[in-house]
């Protein structure tokens, strides 16, 4: 007991503040208890249908369990680019990390495949226009933490940015498609809705990965061990290839499984947006070869 009492004295020595204060502050609190640690009845308070479906209460907490999981990734690939070294078994673990956290996103999706009455979502989700999944704020950032900008402008479009410039070349990255008609110029009202709420945070993450994001701090490493190499590799085919299509496999079950074509709640061209032969986007193109390149979308990895 004197040792313990001999380290948290020393420990709040340390930071400048009474120990004595620090343990009369233990005295008087409650014992922690689960609910309260996990935050559980606000939790359950955080769904609010807008319908009186009852299969609408699952497609939100669908969302915000994914919106949990993006969180965990964000927190991951924090670590990584704020480390002040370059550490290949430390990278490879926190891509582990991610990978896991997107197989879970990606095997969810039969949450809403399987778990939704068809009819009654093809009818409640017309009260949600126009939000959309397009609008998750953390998967764009997220983005930006993996790779160069470029690398998620429209392939056909990349050769007209010579020089870095984030706010043009954020017009041209791939998810415009998703909100914007290209003939016309206009954008949908989902897409105004997130650029009013997000753009200037976008921008300004791009700018600030600009030199170091996972992809730059991964192509500095000179001779790249194999775990790492197959880490990335997957974590490129989760993000860009497997969770696209389970994603487009669930919007077909619902938008045009019984013989018509429906538009989504934000009135994207959802099957052009959602294809990897559309969107063409990888993180690490270094890391495929020409053939793998070419049939990208089209082939699966384990």
């Amino acid at each position: 007991m004197d040792d313990l009492i001999n380290s948290i004295n020393e420990k709040y020595n340390a930071l400048g503040h009474d120990p004595n204060v620090f343990l009369k502050g233990l005295l008087l609190s409650k014992p922690l208890n689960y609910w309260d640690y996990i935050q559980v009845d606000t939790l359950l308070t955080l769904q609010k249908p807008k319908t009186d479906f009852a299969d609408e209460y699952i497609f939100i907490v669908y969302h915000q369990i994914t919106e949990l999981l993006l969180a965990l990734v964000n927190h991951e690939m924090k670590q990584v680019i704020e480390a002040t070294t370059i550490d290949q078994e430390m990278i490879a673990e926190k891509v582990g990390r991610i990978n896991r956290y997107m197989e879970v996103m990606d095997s969810s999706f039969a949450v809403m495949f399987r778990g939704m009455n068809w009819d009654d979502y093809n009818t409640f989700r017309i009260a949600l226009a126009p939000a959309s999944g397009f609008q998750a704020v953390s998967f764009r950032m997220i983005e930006l933490m993996c790779t160069d900008l470029i690398n998620l402008v429209k392939p056909n479009l990349r050769a007209t940015h010579s020089t870095f410039d984030a706010e043009k070349m954020l017009k041209d990255v791939y998810w415009q498609d998703a909100g914007m008609d290209r003939k016309t110029g206009k954008k949908s009202l989902m897409l105004r809705q997130f650029e009013e709420k997000y753009l200037s945070q976008i921008i300004a993450q791009a700018e600030a990965m600009k030199r170091k994001n996972l992809q730059c701090i991964v192509q500095n490493i000179s001779s790249m061990t194999d775990d790492l190499k197959n880490a990335l590799r997957k974590m490129d085919y989760i993000f860009n290839v497997k969770w696209p299509l389970s994603h487009l496999r669930t919007a077909e079950h619902y938008l045009i499984s019984k013989g018509q074509k429906t538009a989504s709640t934000g009135m994207s061209d959802w099957q052009k947006y959602l294809h990897p032969n559309y969107q063409r986007r990888m993180f690490f193109p270094f890391l495929w070869s020409e053939n793998e390149l070419k049939d990208w979308g089209n082939f699966e990895i384990v």
